[in-house]
């Protein structure tokens, strides 16, 4: 299938969009057993939360305790009996890296806050739209489960639709594509009849202001 009858035009796979690494082979189940390990890790996780009554902060607590005190007692054994300690990677966080991540998140908390202030000074009424229907849709979601289930569903979500997308995206992109045509067809009405008349209705009570 051409480019043209993709989904935005793209050129690139949907393994080239996801970043061709690790990550993607794992989303696109190139790595099967790696997938499948997370998704059982992650099961088992929301079983033990749920059914234990658990709290993240708790399990986590209770598992570092754990850790240290295990990892303790061996470097203290291991000192006793002339034994190597444990075999633990030196933990350290460069200066590139820090300033890797600040200026990763530097930039897409500019750009919120760029498309915050677009809203909230009525800039651009598609952008209103997509964030209201976000907003309204996590709203629903979060009324409806809580947060680790939420949390589980999602990531089920991002370890399946991706795969499943790239294996069958030669019959969803024309039926996708058919979609966004006829809902950017009913924006224009939609922006064209209300949109343009409260924008004309304020400009007028600015007017006589």
């Amino acid at each position: 299938m051409g480019s043209s009858n993709r989904l935005f035009n793209r050129h690139r796979t949907v393994h080239e969009i996801l970043g061709g690494g690790l990550v993607a082979d794992v989303m696109l189940w190139r790595r099967g057993n790696l997938t499948m390990g997370i998704l059982l890790v992650t099961l088992a996780a929301w079983v033990v939360f749920e059914k234990s009554g658990y709290t993240l902060l708790s399990l986590v607590s209770n598992v570092l305790l754990l850790l240290i005190v295990i990892l303790f007692l061996w470097a203290k054994s291991a000192a006793i009996l002339h034994r190597p300690a444990p075999p633990l990677p030196e933990l350290y966080l460069s200066e590139d890296m820090v300033n890797e991540v600040g200026a990763f998140v530097r930039a897409h908390v500019n750009d919120l806050l760029s498309a915050s202030r677009d809203i909230a000074l009525g800039k651009d009424s598609g952008l209103f739209f997509k964030a209201a229907a976000y907003l309204l849709l996590i709203s629903i979601v979060g009324s409806l489960t809580d947060f680790l289930t939420l949390g589980y569903t999602s990531l089920v979500v991002v370890l399946t639709v991706p795969a499943l997308y790239e294996r069958y995206e030669d019959y969803i992109d024309p039926y996708t594509i058919l979609g966004c045509r006829k809902m950017q067809q009913l924006y224009v009405k939609f922006d064209s009849k209300y949109v343009n008349r409260f924008r004309k209705w304020i400009l007028e009570r600015q007017k006589l202001s």
